[in-house]
């Protein structure tokens, strides 16, 4: 399944396949944009099915209600929506138009990279884990972004290797898109994958 969601000025392509044999994907995304910001969050529930589902979904509800706030902020109150569910790893994006900079957190085996025009790959470590609802610490990063730049944020039921050449070799966000649907080996975890290319000034 492959949605374009209505953004205002970046482009964005998602796909989402449930692991195959079931109806039901355990993985959720939601994606917000606004004149100053955009953000984007996306959830893995652990293991796959409906109870899956039931924390990914808790997690982006939260995201929909609260996306004007702060990534840290954001996640934190996600975690507590999972406290009765099975439990999700989580990535939030939010990117600050006014300042040209993004700010990340993540918890659980969620990728995100982000790929400048003149071929600079920024990639934010994971933070082991998963939210269920139990007190831990979260780590937001800040990063600077050139515009024109393209980003990827994906669920681990997508493998990728080599993931330079596979943005170097795309010129838009549809490109990228159907090289990274090209890659997908096995259909044994729910995948989503969310791209994005940036407006150039």
């Amino acid at each position: 399944m492959t949605v374009d969601p209505n953004t205002k000025s970046i482009q964005t392509h998602i796909y989402q396949e449930p692991k195959q044999g079931n109806v039901c994907c355990g993985d959720s995304y939601y994606v917000k944009e606004t004149d100053d910001y955009f953000l984007c969050a996306v959830a893995d529930g652990l293991g796959s099915g409906e109870q899956a589902r039931a924390a990914s979904v808790a997690v982006t509800d939260v995201a929909k209600a609260y996306h004007h706030l702060d990534v840290d902020e954001i996640i934190s109150k996600c975690n507590k929506a999972t406290r009765h569910t099975r439990g999700a790893a989580v990535a939030i994006l939010k990117i600050d138009k006014k300042h040209n900079e993004f700010h990340y957190t993540n918890v659980g085996n969620i990728r995100f990279y982000l790929y400048s025009p003149e071929g600079k790959l920024t990639y934010p470590l994971p933070i082991q884990g998963f939210l269920s609802g139990k007190i831990q610490k979260f780590r937001t990063q800040t990063f600077p972004y050139d515009s024109g730049s393209k980003f990827l944020i994906h669920t681990d039921g997508l493998e990728l290797k080599e993931i330079k050449s596979v943005f170097a070799n795309s010129m838009n966000v549809d490109q990228l898109s159907t090289r990274l649907q090209a890659a997908i080996r096995s259909h044994n975890d729910d995948i989503t994958y969310i791209a994005g290319h940036l407006p150039t000034a």
